[in-house]
């Protein structure tokens, strides 16, 4: 099922739905889709939205324009705070990283040309991340007497170890997609922006294609897992296991094996 394309947030941000897929698409190529009001509420809305949707399995995240996924925050829209605490305080209709990383169904993001600050954050708060040859990427928040502040200095380092996370927001310096892929930012390499945006969506189509339910114990046994130590979270793993033994997509597949067909899940 294909659903036209439809605008949230001012039109900042796109949302439509393909194959049990999920598509959010950033939507200010002018501005290599920098961070706004609009693209905050969007993006937030648009993931609530995809989470309580039972039909949308994945959900992918892009970028419109040649320039880039995302620059990271729009600097024009910066104002002074009242307070300190006021600066903490985050209006829950604008959590947008906080939304996709609250996400329960496996989320991409597909990155090309510039993905900066805040842009970046967005992608290391989804499960994978694969690139364009030409993706750049970078948390240069020290450059603006600033730390990064969507959880760049909590995922980072758990995806790439503390010291190479260091190197990076110490220094400031962008990095490009073959380094990316050597460190472990992304785990695959498309050869063009136009591959990308097929394999992206192949790869998102066939994890939809897949148990939803299973998927969903999959990251939830790896991240929950990872807060957790080793005999902890073998116990999740063998309680997630053992849920899905008698659920009707597990029957579904031993039947589809014995018949010689591809099964057909329906995430019961």
């Amino acid at each position: 099922m294909t659903i036209p394309p439809e605008s949230s947030g001012e039109d900042a941000i796109l949302i439509e739905q393909r194959n049990g897929v999920g598509i959010v698409t950033l939507n200010r190529a002018d501005a290599i889709n920098a961070i706004n009001v609009a693209i905050r509420r969007g993006l937030t809305d648009a993931c609530r939205k995809f989470e309580a949707d039972p039909d949308i399995r994945v959900v992918l995240f892009r970028g419109v324009g040649g320039r880039g996924f995302c620059v990271g925050a729009d600097i024009k829209e910066f104002r002074p705070v009242d307070s300190p605490i006021a600066a903490r305080r985050v209006d829950g209709a604008l959590a947008y990283i906080d939304a996709v990383a609250a996400l329960t169904k496996p989320t991409i993001a597909a990155i090309h040309g510039f993905c900066l600050g805040g842009g970046f954050e967005i992608a290391l708060a989804c499960d994978i991340r694969i690139a364009s040859e030409d993706a750049v990427f970078g948390l240069p928040e020290i450059n603006l007497g600033l730390i990064p502040g969507g959880g760049g200095t909590q995922r980072l380092p758990r995806l790439i170890g503390a010291g190479r996370a260091l190197d990076l927001m110490l220094s400031g310096e962008r990095f490009k997609a073959e380094e990316a892929l050597r460190l472990g930012v992304v785990t695959r390499l498309a050869p063009s922006q136009d591959a990308l945006s097929e394999q992206s969506l192949a790869l998102a189509e066939g994890i939809a294609a897949k148990s939803p339910t299973a998927a969903a114990y999959v990251k939830e046994a790896i991240l929950a897992g990872s807060d957790l130590d080793l005999n902890a979270g073998i116990a999740l793993e063998k309680t997630l296991f053992s849920l899905l033994l008698a659920t009707e997509d597990r029957m579904e597949a031993a039947a589809a094996f014995r018949e010689k067909r591809s099964p057909v899940f329906k995430g019961r």
